[in-house]
């Protein structure tokens, strides 16, 4: 009978892990060496061992034999169930020292403690942004290589990573698997739905040194930022405009093309973008959302309240280059300079 002290008496020479037997001390060995023998002939990944190499190798298959008996929901390794279920009872054992929140998974508290010690033992030799795993710098470097190996089999599309894709493709779906608890619109992922909050708590984070204006997205800042800025990043190919965004530059390209992918469900007339369709299907609503303050006329855009505003004001912001003569509507202005043609 062994007893305990015989029980793992084969120990790492490197780290001081002692293993059971001679093959399990070979295989820990393999995390110092970097071993790593067991080879996948679909994509070429290498693993330290045999099991490692058939877990990955159902990526490629798609086989997923471990099966949740609540949810129906199937796994590619048989240690990733008992995490799953936890989820759904609720349990959480692996606790945090320092702050006391609970985990699921081990490897989630790992992450997580990342957050007290700030360490990010990998780093890029392109860039030098630091990773707190060896994974996340091998995506990270794909940025850089231009590496995006997982394929949308419906359109043309590929992601850096599986999680990319596997967002992507509910766009063909329409899967919309996280709602909001207050007004039960669905979401495409976890942090659109915390986005999302934000218009029903009034949370705006980010805002902006020059004037003070809020928003609930940074990227939104950095978009309204460039309207002090005068930034216009994104230019057209076609003509001298150029644009705060990309999106606003895709439609305006829309102009050279003649494309008009939004079309009206009720007269069927189309237009080059959302918000143009958006303003059209109100002529058959009726809905006239912009009141004027003053003689309390209503318009269907906020444009239009806008030029309508002048007539009280009396402002006429676009002057003709070749008399000086001004008016309120841009395009009167262009009717007028015809007249110095003649």
């Amino acid at each position: 009978m062994q007893t305990h002290t015989e029980e793992k008496r084969y120990r790492c020479e490197v780290c001081g892990l002692a293993c059971k037997s001679r093959s399990l001390l070979a295989i820990h060995m393999r995390i110092h060496t970097g071993e790593k023998p067991y080879l996948c002939d679909a994509c070429h990944k290498s693993f330290r061992t045999k099991s490692a190499l058939q877990i990955h190798v159902r990526i490629h298959t798609g086989e997923k034999p471990y099966n949740c008996d609540i949810c129906g929901l199937s796994f590619t390794a048989k240690s990733q169930l008992p995490a799953h279920l936890r989820r759904h009872m609720g349990e959480k054992p692996y606790s945090c020292d320092v702050c006391n929140l609970s985990f699921a998974t081990n490897s989630s508290l790992k992450i997580h403690m990342h957050n007290h010690t700030g360490e990010k033992p990998y780093s890029c030799d392109v860039c030098g942004v630091s990773c707190v795993f060896k994974s996340q710098l091998e995506i990270h470097m794909r940025i850089h290589s231009g590496e995006k190996p997982f394929s949308c089999d419906l359109c043309s599309s590929s992601f850096r990573t599986k999680y990319d894709l596997k967002r992507h493709l509910r766009k063909h779906t329409g899967e919309k698997p996280y709602p909001c608890d207050v007004c039960n619109l669905s979401f495409v992922t976890r942090h659109h739905v915390k986005i999302h909050m934000r218009n029903h708590t009034g949370d705006r984070p980010y805002r902006c040194d020059v004037c003070d204006a809020s928003f609930t997205v940074k990227s939104s800042l950095i978009v309204h930022m460039r309207r002090h800025t005068g930034e216009k990043p994104f230019s057209c190919d076609v003509c001298i405009l150029s644009f705060t965004t990309e999106s606003a530059l895709k439609t305006h390209v829309r102009i050279h093309t003649g494309e008009k992918p939004h079309s009206c469900d009720t007269c069927n007339a189309s237009f080059s973008s959302k918000f143009e369709l958006k303003i059209h299907a109100r002529t058959h609503s009726g809905e006239k959302p912009y009141s004027c303050d003053v003689c309390d006329l209503s318009f269907t855009a906020k444009s239009n309240l806008t030029v309508h505003l002048r007539t009280h004001t009396g402002e006429k912001p676009y002057s003709c280059e070749i008399c000086g003569a001004s008016f309120a509507r841009k395009e009167h202005v262009k009717r007028h300079a015809k007249s110095h043609e003649k």
